[in-house]
């Protein structure tokens, strides 16, 4: 077990790290930072500059953070698996909602669904594991498509007009998926009522990654009067909850945000 001095060591090493993490600095702004007498820093320099933590900075006297914490920090971004850290998400949502759970994840200009849970009321629905929906189309797929960039809309626009429809209800005019994206994004989550199929509905939401970046989406889907009707709140806020947790798995509060529900 552990005593108090090595981990005060380590806390101090920490606090060094992150310091260096705003920018370049000196020994004596780190020993000020910190509150440690400059002395005790240099050596705490000293030994983290033989191990590649941290290294020269740009001026004399400055240090910023060493070249070894990206072979160590790309190590750590290799086991963000999407599906992996959902798995355990998604199987909870199930159980709570009873409806059919999917994961998508972008590829081009589709939604590719990577995991599915089938729902207790209906089987049949028109996204299977392994099949995919283009971006306009669906819960899942507009929410991967209305929390990117708007250029991001702009260019699919451009790609895919005349945009498929699959019933009356798809926006198939750029006016009406711009509008429902806006909406979207304004609300946190995505909603699709009978877009794709007659008397189905989902409701899906973005998961962002440790860059901000929207990295796959989760969603529920069944028959439009389960998905939209009473219950709609509560599933709603369990999908949000959820789209948050593998979001902060992904490392999203290194981005800064506050993930699924983007206020």
């Amino acid at each position: 077990m552990a005593n108090d001095g090595s981990v005060m060591l380590v806390r101090k090493v920490a606090q060094v790290l992150d310091h260096l993490a705003q920018g370049e600095a000196t020994a004596a702004e780190l020993a000020e930072a910190l509150g440690e007498p400059r002395s005790s820093v240099y050596r705490l320099l000293s030994s983290l500059q033989a191990e590649r933590l941290v290294e020269q900075g740009s001026r004399r006297g400055q240090f910023r953070l060493g070249v070894k914490l990206l072979t160590l920090g790309t190590a750590v971004v290799a086991r963000f698996d999407e599906r992996e850290f959902a798995q355990p998400v998604l199987e909870r949502l199930h159980d709570l909602t009873g409806e059919t759970v999917f994961l998508c994840v972008r590829r081009g200009d589709a939604a590719v669904c990577i995991e599915r849970l089938a729902g207790k009321r209906v089987q049949s629905l028109a996204l299977q594991l392994g099949g995919s929906l283009p971006l306009h189309a669906g819960a899942a797929s507009r929410a991967l498509l209305a929390f990117a960039p708007e250029t991001e809309w702009e260019a699919y626009l451009e790609r895919n007009v005349p945009l498929s429809r699959f019933t009356a209800s798809t926006p198939s005019e750029p006016a009406a998926l711009r509008k429902v994206l806006r909406q979207a994004r304004a609300d946190g989550f995505a909603v699709s009522d009978q877009d794709v199929t007659i008397g189905v509905a989902a409701i899906g939401v973005p998961v962002v990654d440790y860059r901000g970046e929207v990295r796959a989406a989760v969603s529920i889907s069944g028959v439009r009067e389960s998905i939209l009707g009473e219950d709609f709140s509560r599933w709603r806020d369990l999908l949000l909850d959820a789209g948050q947790e593998v979001s902060r798995a992904l490392g999203s509060e290194l981005a800064g945000k506050n993930i699924a529900r983007f206020d």
